[in-house]
């Protein structure tokens, strides 16, 4: 099969490699129809991570069934599916709870919790930047979709992360109707963050960022706009909540976040989230942190640690929640947002591309280049 392999960085190729296997009883395989680049591949396309040479990229993956184990009992041959990011058993303490983010069963690397399609430390499973997907433990991990999948499928693809991210930020801020809602970051999970801050009542969603083509997105679904570049954002929310500050703040930058002249300050976001939200108010952060960062600017940085306005949070009495998102504890009621009409995250997406031109795209994504907010794949051609 052809499949979207990493070289190095800022170096993928579109690569012909084995076509992947049932392995285990409970394995299928996925013929992949849509794959997203994520801002999250960004980070190991640029070698900011220990992700190796060979692997196959792709967290975000739509497809049909093509093939399942003899103990798979849910799924069928041509079923349409959405897989989420995370890999997970569905039987251990942590998959009991909901918390599918830290399987303690898929990632056989010790000490480790929590597994993933084509991702660094996240154990050894390919993407699916590709034709074709093994999925592990398929009847828990594959999302069965409506009978509109394949019409609505780049809506649907984004069930897999960025939607469900987004709406997990929400939910860690401690988000309520009514609430005033900051957000940290226009890419795409910042976008989705507002997308489900808006069907979750917010009073007013504020998105700061400083690429004009992702402002305008957010002001599409009715969010407020405010680019860094021409103003203090922490000036302008509090202008925008009367000098209160936001009841919750969102980060969905990480940190490879920039102030407007270019310069990687890690901690910027966190601090001016601190800043913006009021006392006693909600922090979330899905934005990548990671323990170790090799390429940071900073002594501090490359040990994964940042200066953080402890005081100031504590002062104000602030609650801050982390961690990536438990796709499986959201995404069956996104999904069914989808099929109603109440949610459409497609309204981000700017490229729809043949895998074979992969290469290109990541290019022009990881650029930052105009116009370029979203990147779906298209293995069928």
């Amino acid at each position: 099969m052809k499949a979207v392999v990493y070289r190095g960085p800022r170096k993928v190729s579109v690569e012909n490699v084995p076509d992947p296997k049932i392995e285990r009883p409970t394995d299928a395989i996925v013929q992949i129809r849509s794959t997203n680049i994520c801002g999250s591949d960004l980070h190991m396309f640029e070698g900011r991570t220990d992700f190796e040479t060979g692997r196959i990229f792709g967290h975000e993956n739509l497809g049909q069934v093509m093939e399942v184990g003899p103990a798979v009992e849910r799924l069928e041959v041509g079923d349409w599916v959405c897989m989420p990011f995370n890999i997970s058993c569905g039987h251990c303490r942590n998959c009991e709870k909901g918390l599918t983010a830290f399987c303690l069963t898929a990632n056989p690397q010790p000490g480790m919790a929590g597994a993933a399609f084509g991702f660094a430390d996240m154990g050894p499973y390919q993407g699916g930047q590709a034709e074709f997907l093994r999925v592990p433990w398929a009847d828990f991990n594959c999302l069965k979709l409506p009978p509109d999948a394949e019409e609505k499928q780049n809506d649907y693809v984004m069930v897999a992360d960025i939607f469900p991210t987004g709406w997990h930020v929400t939910e860690l801020a401690g988000m309520r109707p009514g609430d005033a809602v900051v957000i940290y970051g226009s890419g795409p999970v910042g976008l989705m963050a507002a997308h489900s801050a808006m069907i979750k009542g917010a009073c007013n969603v504020m998105v700061v960022d400083r690429h004009p083509d992702r402002l305008r997105l957010a002001e599409s679904i009715g969010a407020i706009a405010i680019d860094d570049s021409k103003v203090n954002p922490v000036d302008r929310v509090m202008d925008l909540t009367h000098g209160l500050g936001a009841d919750v703040g969102c980060e969905c930058v990480g940190y490879q976040c920039h102030d407007p002249a270019g310069h990687e300050i890690p901690n910027l976001t966190m601090n001016n989230l601190v800043k913006s939200v009021k006392f006693t108010g909600g922090i979330g952060v899905v934005g990548v942190f990671t323990p170790q960062d090799p390429g940071a600017t900073d002594d501090l940085a490359k040990k994964g640690e940042i200066v953080f306005d402890w005081g100031l949070s504590w002062f104000k009495g602030q609650r801050i929640a982390t961690g990536q998102c438990n796709v499986k504890a959201y995404n069956r009621q996104l999904r069914d947002l989808i099929h109603a009409g109440r949610a459409k995250p497609s309204f981000i997406v700017s490229h729809e591309i043949e895998l074979g031109k992969a290469a290109e795209a990541y290019q022009h994504f990881d650029a930052r280049d105009h116009g370029w907010t979203k990147v779906i794949l298209k293995p069928g051609g």
